[in-house]
Parts: structure tokens; sequence; C-alpha cells
């Protein structure tokens, strides 16, 4: 097993998100407050509420990752049952976004959005593998995902 079977298209989305999150560091250095969020209390609470959905989702892919993936085998349930690329996913709508909520800022927001446009990009790849490895058993999957666009 090789450590890229595990990672996936995860070096490519952020080395390809790293230039971004450069410029907005960059950004914020030379005009602080430019992300800013102003949302107080309610922001505070949405974080908390998208970072205590987005961890665990995280924390259960990673784990499935670790123990399914070396031994071949297509992981359907748990964070996968709910959307594909449950690690990439809920990193950029859930935990980036809650991350910068809970220090108000929209840093997170914008942060997610790149990571998740790059994600739709480099995981076209993963899709096509998996369909080629496990034919039938990736087609039923993705026909029964709760989320398949995510």
């Amino acid at each position: 097993m090789k450590l890229k079977d595990l990672i996936g298209a995860g070096d490519r989305i952020v080395g390809f998100s790293l230039p971004f999150v450069a410029a907005a560091v960059l950004a914020a250095r030379l005009w602080p407050g430019i992300f800013i969020a102003h949302a107080g209390l309610p922001g505070l609470v949405v974080g908390i509420a998208l970072l205590a959905v987005g961890i665990p989702l995280w924390l259960v892919a990673v784990a499935q990752i670790i123990a399914n993936v070396p031994q071949g085998r297509l992981i359907t349930g748990g964070s996968f049952a709910i959307m594909l690329h449950p690690i990439y996913t809920a990193v950029a709508l859930l935990v980036l976004p809650g991350l910068g909520l809970v220090f108000d800022s929209w840093l997170g927001v914008a942060l997610g959005l790149v990571v998740y446009g790059w994600n739709r990009v480099f995981s076209v790849r993963e899709e096509l593998l998996l369909a080629e490895l496990f034919r039938d058993e990736y087609a039923a999957y993705r026909k029964k995902v709760l989320l398949p666009w995510l």
C-alpha cells in the first residue's frame, strides 16, 4: 500500500489551494479587517454547529480510509454513505467555514469554496478509478449515496 493510495487527490487539492491561502493571508496583513465577518454570537453558534458536524464526518472518513483502502475495499458506509469524498467535502464546506465563523472571519468560507472547487476538479480521477476497480459495486454506491452532488 502506497501513501498515495490513502491520500487520493488531497495533495493536488492542497497544492492548488495554497496560492489562494497565501494571497488571503497577504490581503489580511495588508488590509486588516478585510475578512472580519461581524457575525457576533449567531456566527459563533453557526461556526460551532458546522464544526460539530464537520469534524466527526471528517474523522470517521479518515478512519474508514485507513481501515479499508489497504484491504482494497470500496467504502460505502459511514461518512461515505452521506456524501461523495467526505474528507475533502467536510473540510471545505463545514470545517473551514466553521473555523472562520468561530474566529469571526469570512476567510474560512472563502477558502472553503476554493478547496471545494479544487475538490470537484481533482476528484474526477478518483471517481473514474473507483468505477474501473469496482464497476457494479461503485455504480450501486453512487445511486444510493445521500448527497451525490457533494
